[in-house]
């Protein structure tokens, strides 16, 4: 059974397939209003969220098909003790394909492990959001004809943006990228990302100035400041508008440039870059909707598998990362994987030590 955790669970093969569909779709809408017809989608939202919630729900109703789900896990069984586990063995025996946000990192790859439908990450904590990297391919792809041969800059919180962490890996499946790692040091890059962008001989340089590099950008790709994020609020707000993007920084970038965002936005933009024709963060947010119309068609359409190998029960995290889903379902296997030579967590993919 394929889920999407992760974007390098698609290889370049299938993402250019993914593309040419929903840019069908993007062109001809009305073509596609049956194509879930009678398929369910179940949307489990353990985290506040508008754009993929709304985006997912209104891509599988253009689809033809229906959602239910919760955005509120106080509304559930999880507020009386449901184990993750439970609820996601519950929920596949009604639903086609599992849409799933959660703060707890390798969350989706978890609950992968006991659904007998497809799983969609759509956001576990600051690990992953490979959805938003398909919106942001698409919007990219969309408006500049082509991925390769890119230099895109990503400012801001790169430590626990999963939106970042996602587009770096995708961006491995195209050539001659060239990444600007802009952000203050204490926000950096987890070691993982860096060891995959080594691992994968990908070009990028880390600096703490927007402005000395703009000029060299095809793409710069903002991101907020993540107040949920951090566990020392005097971090947070040592870090908040840090990086704010204005029109008259923008006068020192290339004039077809794209501003990308995967929104919300706090102070990082300023709302005079708004009617600039390189803000395209509000064109991305709608490209991605035709994105996930895609993923879903894709994965709603499989067959079940009702009966899923046995899983091996754990007794105690083997992962040192606080924000893990092994520390909170401690039933859940210590799987190890390697990555850049580093023994790491299969879940998160923090290295164990």
């Amino acid at each position: 059974m394929r889920h999407l955790i992760d974007f390098g669970d698609l290889n370049r093969e299938e993402w250019d397939a993914l593309y040419a569909r929903a840019s069908r779709m993007m062109d001809a809408p009305e073509q596609f209003i049956d194509a879930c017809r009678g398929k369910v989608a179940c949307s489990l939202f353990y985290e506040p969220s508008t754009r993929t919630n709304f985006s997912f729900q209104t891509a599988m109703l253009r689809l033809g098909g229906t959602v239910f789900g919760f955005a509120d896990p106080s509304s559930s069984s999880v507020a009386k003790g449901e184990t993750l586990k439970d609820t996601v063995k519950m929920v596949s025996g009604y639903a086609d394909v599992i849409v799933m946000r959660t703060p707890w990192e390798g969350s989706a790859k978890a609950a992968s492990l006991y659904s007998s439908v497809p799983v969609i990450n759509a956001g576990d904590g600051g690990h992953m959001h490979p959805t938003q990297t398909m919106a942001d391919l698409t919007t990219i792809t969309r408006l500049r004809g082509r991925v390769d041969g890119l230099c895109l800059g990503l400012c801001g919180d790169l430590k626990n943006g999963r939106t970042v962490h996602s587009l770096i890996k995708a961006m491995a499946k195209f050539q001659d990228i060239k990444f600007f790692l802009i952000s203050p040091r204490e926000l950096a890059v987890p070691d993982y990302m860096r060891a995959f962008l080594r691992e994968n001989s990908m070009w990028f340089t880390e600096v703490t100035s927007l402005e000395s590099v703009i000029p060299q950008l095809d793409v710069l790709y903002m991101t907020r400041i993540q107040r949920e994020r951090f566990v020392d609020p005097l971090e947070y707000e040592r870090n908040k508008g840090v990086y704010v993007l204005t029109r008259r920084k923008l006068e020192r970038a290339r004039s077809d440039m794209l501003v990308m965002h995967p929104l919300p936005r706090v102070d990082e933009i300023s709302i005079d870059v708004d009617d600039d024709p390189r803000a395209v963060y509000f064109q991305q947010a709608r490209y991605g909707m035709f994105a996930r119309m895609a993923l879903l068609e894709h994965l709603a359409l499989q067959p079940r598998q009702d009966s899923l190998p046995p899983v091996e029960i754990g007794t105690r995290p083997v992962c040192s990362n606080p924000r893990c889903i092994t520390h909170t379902e401690h039933y859940l296997p210590p799987i190890v994987r390697r990555t850049g030579g580093v023994e790491c967590c299969a879940f998160c993919d923090a290295a164990l030590r």
